[in-house]
């Protein structure tokens, strides 16, 4: 079938293929079976000499998935556009995979290749369809022109109500839709009909009898291997990551920002929508689980990865809020169970709760929380980073931290395979790290009886409601503002530009892009923000991003610049305003001049979603409680103040729900611990307080893990902090 389209397109450019023809190229890409995805298309494109792709620009379509109407495929195709790849190679990559839908689609449009582009013509026609009762009829119609075409649906003769779109879709069909379809194409100027097809609904298959001998057959392994070629896919993939670092009443921990970041990157590989937020308070934490909730709908892949202070109480584990008081308890936290739940109600097709932190029992926290029994459902996997009644540890070196469950986690997480055997996997890894034998090891509770992976493909209705609003929802907590540039009165031009660093963590740098000869010395701060961002004016405008703390997308951003990182985006109530501060010299005045120009950026990243109001929902927090005993908040005193290893996601050992700052567990005093993988001297931290305790009196920022484009330091976790494995 390829020679029609070798013929008619010869060695046209991608670039010129017509947009509404790319777009349906896209979709079937994005929607298509294992081997015949956008990715395997890159991976064929990229084994020619000519048409190179690095990993970054695979990440960087992966990405699109971020955006109201993002597709990685989309995203794949333009860029073998701009690199020269032809209409011809595109046949012979999509032959190879046998992606035959993709070879009919760019074969019927063939002959509309390069037809002027004011001219009304109809490139994507509707298909037959051969339906059930129940199932979803969408049918699709495209078409370019000047001016932009419209669209009306006609079934029979009569034009359909709510048909005044490219695509038309009946969720749920019955036999009164069956008929003979067609869209009317129209602007000023032009119309033009599309073929018609005929859409046939048919009654689903009635219930039979089945003798026992029939009941057998279906045992066998023929069939159960027939079954097992039918691989499970998801109507999307959505993520919720908290890492909670900077707690105002408990231990400082280091870990999550490097977790959460590393995480994030790997799960965007994967296609997942991933929000990413650092140090939330309990309202906070509580308003971006609801708005997670949101997002999950019938057939969607729901995680949810927790690192921070956390208990285990009667079965049910509880995340805590930097803004925890001390003592905590139930009240004050999250319920990890109560979550559950309500995700379940979505009928969500996979539910994955990865929880990195201490499981210690909260001696200080009696209280029972009775609630709702869990569905009987079979899709529900969690990963605790460590068993029931034991602490999770952070592994530390000159200021760099990894959790250990996230550390061997991240070398198998883009396996494909079932999600329950990747876990039980990194389980035999970390029980082979010296370290941690003996201290923390990986539990892995599931209810899942199909093979559920978190790489298994996405396979969304087109144009659905659900769709939609998750990909709009996405968007707003990734909509960075937009480069600009301002002029100044004395000829200075700068670059004004924004990074994001979290879904709650922003960069914002400035650049000297023009300036007359005469000024000397010249330039650009950034002052004068919100009171709610709490910048400390003595960590901003500085050299490189690393002074202002930020390691993780250095790599990214331009030289020659000063860097601000903004944290907690999710406290910003109104427009991100802020003031441009030019100062700047000429020879022999000593004096130095000075213009100001405020910018209003709106409200960037995750402060979109108002996260800082009162409780949206109280889904996550109202159950039926029961008090067992009197709330305890005993004291004992020590006069130790030994520093030993530091535990990271918990609380004392003897006390795991409460701090008592001159409190030692005589349990818990130990020698910090050691080991002399490659040669280098490293501390195991627990997430585990065995110190006195009095919260810092000013934060500081931690070097962390980047991604693999920052060489130096990703050598130094990978190959300096790895762990020697027991043979």
């Amino acid at each position: 079938m390829s020679e029609p389209v070798r013929s008619t397109l010869g060695s046209l450019p991608l670039s010129r293929l017509a947009e509404p023809l790319l777009r349906r190229l896209s979709e079937l890409l994005d929607r298509a079976a294992p081997g015949k995805g956008w990715r395997d298309l890159a991976q064929r494109a990229g084994s020619r000499g000519r048409v190179r792709l690095s990993p970054l620009d695979l990440e960087q379509c992966s990405l699109k998935v971020l955006e109201p109407e993002g597709s990685p495929s989309w995203s794949l195709l333009k860029l073998l556009g701009d690199r020269g790849c032809t209409v011809v190679e595109l046949v012979e990559f999509l032959q190879a995979l046998e992606h035959t839908e993709a070879l009919q689609c760019l074969s019927h449009s063939g002959s509309l290749i390069g037809s002027p582009e004011n001219k009304l013509r109809i490139c994507i026609q509707p298909q037959p369809q051969n339906l059930t009762v129940g199932d979803a009829l969408v049918l699709e119609c495209g078409a370019v022109g000047n001016p932009i075409p419209h669209y009306q649906w006609f079934r029979n003769g009569f034009p359909l109500a709510n048909g005044s779109k490219n695509v038309y879709m009946v969720t749920y069909v019955d036999v009164e839709h069956q008929g003979t379809y067609w869209c009317h194409v129209f602007n000023d100027r032009e119309d033009q009909d599309s073929k018609k097809i005929e859409v046939v609904i048919g009654r689903k298959a009635m219930a039979v009898e089945c003798a026992e001998e029939d009941l057998s057959d279906l045992q066998k392994p023929a069939d159960l291997q027939e079954q097992s070629n039918d691989r499970p896919v998801a109507t999307d993939k959505v993520a919720l990551l908290i890492g909670n670092m900077s707690y105002w009443n408990h231990p400082q921990l280091k870990a999550p920002m490097v977790d959460v970041y590393e995480l994030t990157n790997l799960l965007r590989q994967l296609d997942f929508k991933v929000v990413s937020l650092l140090d939330l308070t309990e309202s906070e934490m509580r308003n971006a689980v609801d708005e997670f909730l949101l997002l999950l709908d019938k057939g969607v892949y729901g995680l949810l990865y927790y690192a921070g202070h956390g208990y285990e109480n009667y079965g049910n584990s509880f995340m805590v809020p930097v803004d925890a008081p001390n003592p905590y308890r139930s009240a004050n936290c999250l319920c990890v169970q109560n979550i559950l739940k309500l995700m379940q109600e979505k009928e969500t097709g996979l539910n994955v709760f990865l929880l990195d932190m201490c499981r210690k029992r909260n001696e200080y926290d009696d209280t029972i929380l009775i609630l709702d029994a869990l569905k009987v459902t079979a899709n529900i996997v969690f990963g605790y980073a460590t068993c029931q009644g034991a602490e999770a540890f952070e592994i530390q070196q000159s200021g760099l931290a990894n959790g250990i469950f996230m550390k061997f986690l991240k070398d198998r997480l883009l396996e494909d395979k079932k999600i329950t055997v990747l876990l039980d996997e990194v389980a035999e890894d970390m029980g082979k790290c010296h370290l941690t034998k003996g201290k923390q090891a990986l539990e892995i509770r599931s209810s899942l009886s199909e093979k559920r992976a978190l790489t298994d493909p996405i396979q969304q209705t087109v144009s659905s409601a659900e769709s939609l609003a998750r990909n709009l929802q996405w968007a707003k907590a990734h909509e960075l503002p937009e480069s600009r540039y301002l002029e100044f009165k004395c000829g200075v031009q700068i670059q004004l530009g924004f990074a994001a660093e979290f879904s709650n963590v922003m960069i914002i740098y400035t650049r000297i892009v023009q300036k007359p000869p005469e000024i000397v010395v010249c330039r650009a701060y950034v002052t004068d923000f919100a009171l709610d961002l709490d910048v400390d004016p003595k960590e901003a405008n500085k050299g490189t991003p690393e002074e202002t703390g930020s390691y993780l997308v250095s790599k990214d951003l331009p030289k020659h610049c000063l860097y601000t990182r903004l944290s907690s985006l999710q406290k910003l109530r109104e427009h991100l305003i802020f003031t441009v501060c030019l100062h700047y010299e000429y020879p022999g005045i000593e004096d130095t001049m000075d213009e100001r120009k405020e910018v209003n950026v709106g409200k960037p990243l995750i402060a979109k979603l108002g996260l800082h109001h009162g409780f949206k929902n109280n889904n996550c927090l109202q159950t039926c409680c029961m008090a067992n005993n009197p709330f305890h908040n005993q004291i004992e005193s020590s006069p130790v103040a030994t520093k030993y290893y530091v535990p990271s996601h918990c609380q004392p050992n003897s006390c795991p729900g409460i701090y008592h700052p001159n409190h030692i567990c005589s349990d818990s005093v130990r020698q910090p611990e050691a080991c002399s993988c490659n040669g280098t001297s490293r501390i195991l931290a627990s997430r585990h307080e065995v110190q006195n305790y009095s919260p810092p009196v000013e934060k500081s920022n931690v070097p962390v893990e980047t991604t693999d484009d920052t060489v130096e330091l990703e050598f130094l976790l990978s190959d300096n902090l790895r762990f020697s494995k027991q043979q």
